[in-house]
């Protein structure tokens, strides 16, 4: 199963590196050194964040037109479509793949 949806690429290291948020995905998260790196890491974020849903049992929400999604001005960001292809992360991950979440509470001084 082929999905794309958009995400938001916000550059840091004097725009080396980027940050990719995928907003449809809530807390889907994640960055590259480089553009390529951070699309394909966007990629796997999202893909393994949807198949994670899938094998719960869990709604997939559904992606926003890319209209829809606005960086924030002040971060110099900006929106493009990530294409993810579900059976290949399948196929490269696979369940030996180690998922795990971590509560951890972070003191604030």
């Amino acid at each position: 199963m082929k999905l794309s949806y958009p995400a938001i690429f916000y550059p840091w290291d004097e725009g080396g590196g980027y940050t990719v948020e995928v907003p449809d995905l809530p807390g889907c998260v994640t960055e590259g050194a480089s553009l390529a790196e951070a699309i394909r890491m966007g990629v796997e974020a999202a893909s393994g964040w949807i198949l994670g849903e899938i094998r719960e049992g869990l709604p997939v929400p559904p992606p926003s037109p890319i209209e829809a999604i606005n960086p924030e001005e002040e971060d110099d960001g900006f929106v493009n479509m990530l294409v993810l292809d579900l059976e290949e992360h399948e196929r490269k991950f696979g369940q030996s793949r180690i998922e795990m979440n971590l509560d951890l509470e972070v003191p604030v001084p």
